[in-house]
């Protein structure tokens, strides 16, 4: 397994067959989304927005095999309704988030040659 970055290229390769111009294709529509999605995403949210906002960043990451911003995605979904600190929890887990999301885009930019 190719995981010398935040991208699993072995499991993003059983789509693109080796076709690199498809890769990067996909990598930066990866990379549009995820970005989108980070600046939607607030520890006040509503828990429907919430809730589509995590659950689009755990289907875009774990689509290309971002399998830590896909688990820490999973970890957020789950944040809805009523519990005791609500918001501090998502405030808390956002911080991973945010930075795995960083993580996610330098790693598309290295893997096109851009960084």
């Amino acid at each position: 397994m190719n995981r010398a970055g935040v991208i699993d290229l072995d499991h993003l390769d059983k789509y693109v067959a080796g076709d690199t111009a498809l890769r990067d294709e996909i990598l930066v529509i990866f990379s549009e989304q995820i970005e989108t999605l980070k600046e939607q995403i607030s520890e006040t949210a509503n828990n429907e927005d919430w809730k589509f906002v995590t659950h689009s960043l755990k289907g875009a990451a774990r689509g290309v095999g971002a399998w830590a911003l896909g688990d820490l995605s999973e970890e957020a979904e789950a944040l809805i309704g009523d519990m005791p600190a609500k918001n501090e929890k998502r405030a808390a887990i956002l911080v991973s988030i945010r930075r795995e999301i960083t993580a996610a885009i330098d790693d598309v930019k290295r893997l096109r040659g851009l960084a």
